[in-house]
C-alpha cells in the first residue's frame, strides 16, 4: 500500500476488521502489514506442533522358544514394516516354567530372527538375559 502515516494504516485495519502487525521495528520506515493476527498464530503452533512428532520410536515384538514356522515368518514381517518407517524394534523372547531350562533355544530363535533380518536392519544390542524368564536383542535399521 505504500508508505502512510500511523493514524491512516490504523483506520484502514479498522475498516477491514484486521490488526495491523508490525513486521520490521527497526526500518526506516517502519514495515507494517494487515493481517488476521490470532489466525496466524493459531497456523504458527499447528505448524510447529507437527515439526515436533517423535521419530525414533521403540516397537517390540515377542518371541516365545517353541514358535511355529509361520507365526515366526509373521513377527519377522511386522519388525520389517517397524525397521522400513525408522523404528528400532526390541524382540524379547519369553520363558515359562520348564523353558527356563533350554535358554539356548531362544537364542538361537533370536539369531535366526537377527539374521532373517540382516539386509534391513543391524543388531544395536546382542542377546542378552534381562530378567528371569526374558531375553531382549534390539534391533536397529540400516
Amino acid at each position: 500500500m505504500g508508505v502512510m502515516e500511523i493514524s491512516e494504516a490504523l483506520r484502514i485495519a479498522g475498516e477491514r476488521e484486521v490488526d495491523l502487525v508490525e513486521i520490521a521495528p527497526n526500518s526506516d520506515p517502519r514495515t507494517c502489514k494487515l493481517m488476521d493476527f490470532g489466525k496466524f498464530k493459531y497456523h504458527q503452533t499447528k505448524k510447529n506442533r507437527n515439526q515436533k512428532k517423535p521419530v525414533n520410536k521403540r516397537k517390540e515384538v515377542k518371541l516365545r522358544p517353541k514358535v511355529g514356522e509361520h507365526d515366526f515368518v509373521v513377527k519377522v514381517e511386522r519388525a520389517r514394516g517397524f525397521l522400513g518407517k525408522g523404528h528400532k524394534v526390541l524382540v524379547t523372547m519369553m520363558f515359562r516354567g520348564r523353558e527356563m531350562a533350554h535358554l539356548d533355544l531362544g537364542i538361537d530363535v533370536l539369531k535366526r530372527f537377527a539374521t532373517e533380518l540382516e539386509e534391513c536392519s543391524k543388531v544395536e544390542k546382542e542377546p542378552s538375559r534381562e530378567a528371569r524368564n526374558r531375553i531382549n536383542m534390539i534391533l536397529a535399521p540400516k
